[in-house]
């Protein structure tokens, strides 16, 4: 027995040995087999779970949304057309017809040839020449487009927009030019139209491109430098003598819009007058080519929002973004200062000091009064087709609140803008020294007008606290001398005492009304169209930036509100009634008095009517922009404006629309301005 045992323990030891000896070359096969194994089968061999990267997650979060996208856009296209339509109907009711529709039903057809003028920066602009930053972008449109480039190339995107500082036209190795045809301003961009909606119902009563003329330009140029370098003038020119000739001798409708009214009433002036400084076209030219102007959004007077754009780079969208993001606009965004850019860049451009308000402090108002004194929001009442005062305005409340003084275009402090002039001590800013600001080379900055003025200037200007139309002016000559010098040899903002003095035959005054006289023609009409009911800036309260040393030194306060819910005072703007951003007085005050009947500055007598677009936003978001909106450009798309338009090119007159359709104060605040006519 103990021989049989201790040969079973030899055994089971020789065997352990045995094991432990095999062992480890089958653990190393193992390991040489999960080695040959792919990471993938590795990890389910060994059980693991997979672990998604940001990466993974970004490339799936992308192809859902491109895979979505293509879906909807095949079963967009693979849709009855009038499914959209339907939907629309289904929700909101039957949608009334296009005007063009309606008014062929009526047996409208197509008779004046037509002429649509654009205004500033709605018009598209191409490349012709540039710099090699801009390679492979020969005629591809730099502005008026998908603005693809901006984001591709900002810098030098900014720089071939510029135009030369001194001289106003191109910069040397650069040319931008104006697109042409219908398509130059048809759409500002894809989606948002400008002058679409009108072609459209044009065309359905029967008119095409052989009858509808797009009068771009250049509107980055002043008005007779676009004749000195493209001979726009000229092209505007010999088109509606063709147009009119071509059209049985049927005179042509002119529809310009916002600065395109200041831009035609400049060519008036011009294709009259003797060459070379005029197209020689002889007094009588506009009687025999023009029925109508049909002026849409026109900022005949200009508008405080020029003043605050050409001051400080904003105005009230700016100023609201800048105070949601502090300092996002001021800092490099992709090593842009946005702002320094935007003021670099605009202040080339001559066509903005167009706007500048024109007729000092008789049209504008002074430190203690203005026309709209007075106005309240929800005071403001619906006056149609008649030129009388139904009732006063609710204005014996007005002395319960804060007084908004809009004479006052500029203030220093919401306490600047309500105190009486009496009490406001105010230092000339205009014999300030001025010297070399350090910010080029403290500062990572963009060059501005204003690194020249030094602090002192700058101290000085907030110094001298308020700013009225007229005061407005030299302050803009002591911030930006460069550029007003350049203005003031191309525009002119006062009022003409003797219309018959020599000095008015210079185009510098054509495109201010209250300095030329309108032409000898007494069959044309002209009308003031454009939208009420929107608040529209007026006066602006601002503070010194508290980073003034590097970037733009001053900037709208927009911590300053009104003290009740009618107040007119908003993120630190004083508004008042317009389209959002021509106020009403500057759009209707010629065509409501200032031409009305035989003046100095109507010596024939053209009849005049103001027709007023009350606004109402869409009622949902299937409405688009709206068909009754009062917007500056979707005014554009409302169908009663259209409908008087096609009315007119069809043959019709102001009587036959009705005459004036006015639903503002414009009469009563245009008896308030002591002008002589």
């Amino acid at each position: 027995m103990p021989l049989i045992q201790r040969r079973k323990g030899e055994e089971a030891e020789k065997a352990s040995s045995s094991n432990e000896r095999i062992a480890p070359d089958a653990s190393e096969d193992e390991d040489r087999k999960k080695k040959e194994l792919s990471p993938k089968k590795r990890k389910k061999s060994a059980g693991e779970k997979s672990k998604w990267s940001c990466l993974d997650n970004c490339c799936w979060f992308v192809g859902c949304v491109c895979t979505v996208w293509w879906l909807l856009l095949f079963l967009y296209n693979a849709m009855p057309s009038s499914f959209p339509q339907y939907v629309t109907e289904a929700i909101t009711g039957p949608l009334p017809d296009p005007p063009g529709v309606k008014l062929k039903k009526e047996g409208l057809r197509a008779k004046h040839p037509v002429v649509f003028v654009p205004g500033i920066v709605t018009g598209g602009l191409e490349l012709w020449e540039g710099h090699e930053c801009a390679e492979g972008l020969f005629r591809k449109r730099l502005w008026g487009g998908t603005f693809g480039e901006v984001y591709k190339r900002p810098l030098c995107w900014v720089e071939h927009m510029s135009l030369d500082n001194e001289t106003g036209l191109d910069p040397p190795g650069i040319r931008l030019r104006p697109v042409t045809g219908l398509v130059a301003a048809d759409y500002f961009m894809p989606g948002y139209f400008v002058w679409a909606v009108l072609i459209a119902n044009l065309a359905r009563i029967g008119y095409e491109e052989k009858t509808m003329y797009m009068a771009a330009y250049d509107w980055r140029l002043s008005f007779q430098n676009t004749e000195v370098r493209d001979q726009t003038l000229s092209r505007i020119k010999s088109h509606i003598e063709m147009m009119v000739a071509t059209n049985g001798g049927k005179k042509a409708v002119v529809i310009p819009h916002s600065m395109g009214v200041l831009y035609f009433l400049h060519f008036m002036k011009w294709v009259e007058a003797p060459a070379p400084m005029g197209g020689g076209g002889g007094p009588d030219w506009c009687s025999k080519h023009i029925k109508a102007i049909m002026n849409i959004g026109g900022p005949f007077l200009g508008v405080p929002k020029a003043v605050a754009g050409l001051f400080s780079s904003e105005a009230k969208d700016i100023a609201v973004a800048r105070a949601i993001a502090p300092g996002f606009l001021s800092n490099d965004i992709f090593r842009v200062q946005t702002l320094q850019h935007v003021m670099k860049m605009s202040r080339t451009w001559d066509s903005t000091m167009s706007m500048i308000p024109k007729g000092g402090e008789t049209i504008w108002g002074g430190l203690d009064w203005s026309p709209e004194e007075g106005y309240l929001p929800s005071k403001r009442r619906q006056r149609m087709n008649d030129t009388q005062v139904s009732s006063e305005s609710g204005t014996n409340n007005s002395s319960s609140r804060a007084r908004a003084n809009y004479g006052r275009i500029i203030s220093f402090g919401k306490d600047i803008a309500e105190s009486p002039s009496s009490e406001i001590e105010m230092i000339d800013f205009r014999d300030a020294v001025k010297g070399q600001n350090l910010a080029n080379t403290t500062c990572r900055d963009v060059w501005t007008e204003y690194h020249d003025m030094g602090i002192e200037g700058v101290r000085a200007v907030a110094e001298h606290k308020v700013y009225t139309a007229e005061t407005v002016l030299d302050l803009l000559y002591f911030v930006a001398p460069k550029m007003m010098a350049r203005g003031s040899s191309h525009f002119s903002y006062g009022i003409a005492d003797d219309l018959d003095d020599p000095k008015y035959k210079h185009y510098k005054y054509w495109s201010n009304p209250l300095e030329t006289k309108l032409p000898s023609a007494s069959d044309i009409e002209i009308f003031s169209m454009y939208g009420v009911g929107i608040p529209t800036e007026r006066a602006y309260i601002y503070k010194l930036s508290p980073s003034a040393e590097c970037y733009i030194p001053f900037q709208i306060d927009t911590s300053f509100e009104g003290e009740d819910e009618d107040s007119c005072l908003k993120d630190g703007v004083y508004t008042v009634e317009g389209d959002e951003t021509v106020p009403v007085l500057s759009a209707g005050f010629m065509c409501a008095r200032g031409w009305r009947g035989k003046t100095r500055f109507n010596p024939s007598g053209i009849r005049t009517y103001v027709r007023e677009y009350d606004h109402a936003p869409p009622a949902n978001l299937l409405e688009g922009r709206g068909t009754q909106s009062g917007a500056h450009v979707d005014v554009m798309g409302n169908f009663a404006l259209i409908e008087d338009i096609i009315r007119v090119a069809a043959g019709a007159t102001g009587e036959d629309l009705g005459g004036d359709q006015v639903y503002s104060d414009i009469f009563k605040w245009s008896e308030k301005i002591n002008l002589a006519l």
